[in-house]
Parts: C-alpha cells; structure tokens; sequence
C-alpha cells in the first residue's frame, strides 16, 4: 500500500486503557492529527460542551449542539473540524479495559451507544445530566491521581459504565423507534462483529451463520426485524463502507484496494463496487480531490 488512513492505539506500557482529556486542549494539541481522516482502536465519548463545529464519523455529517455528547465506535474513521474551537471532555477506553468478563463484553456489545445500527448515538445533555456527567467525569479524574491498588480499574469501569446506563437511558427516551433487546439483536451484534473483523476474507452469508451457529434462515429473519436488510446486504454495505473509506482517504490504486478488500481480480470490485455506488471507484474517488 501506497498510504493508509492513520490508525491510534493506547501507548503501550501503561496501567489502563482509559483516559479522560479535555477536549479543548487535545484539540489544540493534536490538531493536524484530528482535522484529517482517522481511525483509533478505542470508543470514545466526546462530550462537546462549546461550539458546534462540523463532525464528519464515515461520510455522515454529524450536527454537534453545544453540551452534547457523541459515542464513536472503534475503527470508524472520522474527522474534526478544523475551523470551529471547541471545548469539552473526551473519555477513552477500549475492549481490554472494559471486557474484563463475559458479562461485560455482552453489556458492551448490546449497548446501542455504540451499536445502533442505525444511526450515531448523539445525546443533549441537559441541565440535570450535566451536572450527573460532571460528577462521574470528577470522580474518574480524582481516581485516576491515586495511587494505583487492586480496586482502581474496576472503580474506573464502574463508573465507566454508569456514564454508558445513564447515556443509554437518556438516549432511549428520546428516540421515537426503539430495538428492543433479546434474541435476535443478539444475533445481529454477534454477526456485525463477525462482520467487522472477516468481511475483507469472508462474504458468504453461509460461512458467517456456520460461526453463529444459526441458519440461514434465522439470520436473516434477525437482521430483517432489527435492520431491514438482508445478511447479504450488510455484507455488502459493510464492503463499500471500508472501499469508500479507502478509496476517499488514501491513495492506494483501485488495484491494492481490491486486493485489501479480498477480490481476486480489480475488474470484479470495480463492477460490485459501480453496482451499489452507480458510479466507478475513480469517480467516486474524484469527489474528493
């Protein structure tokens, strides 16, 4: 590959992979880093208390509102605005701080904050959350200047976790349609995290329900109920969504990129990739010059 859309981790060597900036300053700091297509392999919590810069998060136009809080998944790509200051808190962690048993990782993994299919969990704090936030964001600042012991990293995913129950709560009440939770949202999550990590390898709906354990039929009664769409339609979506990302953001060929992707020959992405898009990568590519 020619270049690659930048990717962070948590410095290695340090106790938690959890850490709470103020997003003013990391802005400042980090600046060229933040204002150019970029991915991490860690959730975020953006809590933009001024300004209402523009957010891009894969192509979709975030609308930020003073005091309001945006959950990022890992490995989405996403931009800062780089003409609108901005002021905040961000919390970071990832899958090794908080999936410390099989219970957590299910909690993670069903919590719609970062697992709305849908849409980006965005919520307005209002008074009453503002001051609920600001008191878990102190208690962890607090914990986090104390001497480390054996309580510390589960005091820190405690409160970690009441911010996610009390955000969960917070954004269900606003929300006019709700997925209820059970069964077949289970099987949705398990097949998009699936998903995630085999779509450039795996494309047959088959392969993904022999790992689930489901049939064919079963995944895709789910992932009608939960999505509207087909098991070959995430697949499918899920495909052009990192194309696109590769095709905007970087300046491999359309040939590495096909390779990247799993496709054996360019001319077979360049036709699925026009069959979804209407248009070839390189026109797609254009827009963005």
């Amino acid at each position: 590959m020619v270049s690659d859309i930048k990717k962070y981790w948590f410095k290695t060597g340090i106790l938690h992979e959890f850490e709470v900036e103020n997003l003013g300053n990391l802005y400042a700091k980090s600046f060229n880093e933040l204002t150019v297509p970029h991915r991490t392999e860690f959730y975020q919590i953006i809590w933009f208390k001024k300004g209402s810069p523009k957010h891009m998060v894969d192509f979709n136009p975030i609308e930020i509102k003073p005091n309001s809080i945006l959950f990022v998944d890992k490995n989405s790509v996403q931009c800062y605005d780089s003409d609108t200051p901005i002021d905040g808190e961000i919390l970071l962690f990832s899958d090794n701080f908080f999936c410390k048993t099989e219970a957590d990782t299910k909690f993670l993994r069903s919590c719609m904050l970062f697992n709305d299919l849908h849409a980006l969990s965005n919520i307005e704090v209002g008074s009453g959350l503002t001051k609920i936030f600001n008191s878990f964001f102190q208690l962890i600042k607090t914990e986090l200047k104390t001497n480390a012991d054996s309580f510390q990293s589960d005091i820190l995913r405690g409160y970690l976790q009441n911010i996610l129950l009390i955000s969960e709560r917070a954004r269900q009440n606003k929300q006019t349609t709700k997925i209820n939770k059970g069964p077949d949202l289970e099987i949705v999550i398990k097949f998009r995290d699936l998903l995630d990590r085999q779509f450039h390898v795996l494309k047959s709906v088959s392969k993904y329900c022999m790992q689930l354990s489901v049939t064919e039929k079963r995944l895709n009664a789910a992932t009608l109920k939960i999505m509207a769409i087909t098991p070959k339609q995430m697949i499918d979506s899920r495909i052009i969504l990192e194309a696109k990302r590769l095709l905007a953001h970087t300046t491999d060929s359309v040939k590495e990129i096909a390779y990247t992707l799993g496709f054996e020959e360019p001319t077979n992405f360049v036709k699925y990739f026009k069959k979804h898009q209407k248009v070839t990568p390189l026109e797609f590519r254009n827009r963005f010059k």
